[in-house]
């Protein structure tokens, strides 16, 4: 994986990326972003990139953010823009990145993405943990939460300790006395409801509607990952749980032999993952959903 560039400008930032004497021609607000201003810059040789700014405080979410497109796009199984530099300008920070041209989708999209992913997922992951089987080489962020990334030897502790955990400790001015028991329950339990998959799996960590657009060779691309090691279920656990992808996406990825016998009972666990995130971000609207899940599998 190529080293993440950082300059303390984004005119340097730029020059580094198209060359010297190379500046910007125009910036072009894209609006959509809640978090971030994201803009997209012409420069003066007519190439085009995409820039994202926020306030300084957000350089190492713009550096995490980084590392993840670069590990997925370092695998060369599926679209992601490329990275060209992250730094600090004046009162902000930014990330630059390869701006990707609006093209029409392929016929057969979802199959190809299915497919894609499935590479992505069967992909070697030593050179991305720090330690044992699964994880990542850096903390990082599952929306504007902290995502800890500690190695673990095995998919289940790994889960229970640097998924589940974390966001119940999050979640304590949410929760009552009961839910945490009812949570510590499930995580006995957790060895008897979660298998570990035959091989660790590059994860997105973040797989939803929100998170894909269409690449300029009509294909899926990957874009504002969570990033780390983990089982491959996880990921399409995730589609399902605003609203699901197409159909065929799904008939062609369990061809991939990366679901287990079961996975349909396995995943509202993964899924608790992201609900106690949602709980802890948009607050006690996501209760309910994170109480029926404890509550079905205690």
């Amino acid at each position: 994986m190529k080293d993440l560039l950082r300059h303390n400008s984004i005119e340097d930032a730029v020059k580094s990326m198209a060359g010297f004497g190379i500046g910007i021609q125009s910036k072009t607000y894209i609006p959509g972003g809640d978090i971030n201003e994201s803009y997209l810059l012409e420069l003066t040789d007519g190439s085009k990139c995409f820039l994202k700014r926020n306030t300084r405080k957000q350089e190492e979410f713009f550096r995490a953010e980084a590392l993840g497109l670069m590990a997925i796009d370092s695998t060369n199984t599926i679209g992601c823009p490329k990275i060209y530099s992250h730094g600090k300008d004046g009162n902000g920070c930014f990330l630059l990145m390869e701006y990707i041209e609006p093209a029409e989708r392929i016929s057969d999209y979802w199959e190809v993405f299915a497919e894609e992913l499935a590479t992505l997922h069967k992909a070697d992951t030593a050179r991305f943990v720090r330690e044992g089987k699964y994880g990542f080489s850096e903390d990082n962020y599952i929306g504007a939460s902290v995502q800890k990334n500690g190695g673990s030897d095995t998919w289940v502790d790994f889960f229970r300790d640097e998924r589940i955990r974390p966001q119940v400790e999050m979640a304590d001015r949410f929760l009552l006395t009961s839910d945490k028991k009812d949570i510590d329950k499930l995580l006995e339990k957790l060895d008897d409801i979660l298998v570990e998959p035959e091989h660790p799996s590059l994860l997105h960590g973040d797989l939803w509607g929100g998170n894909f657009v269409t690449g300029s060779d009509g294909k899926a691309w990957l874009i504002d990952p969570a990033t780390y090691v983990g089982c491959a279920e996880a990921d399409i656990a995730m589609t399902e749980l605003f609203g699901g992808f197409a159909r065929s996406f799904y008939s062609v990825y369990q061809d991939s032999g990366l679901l287990m016998p079961g996975y349909e009972d396995r995943r509202d666990i993964y899924n608790l993952y992201h609900l106690l995130n949602h709980l802890n971000l948009f607050g006690s609207s996501y209760l309910s959903s994170v109480r029926n899940i404890v509550k079905r599998r205690i």
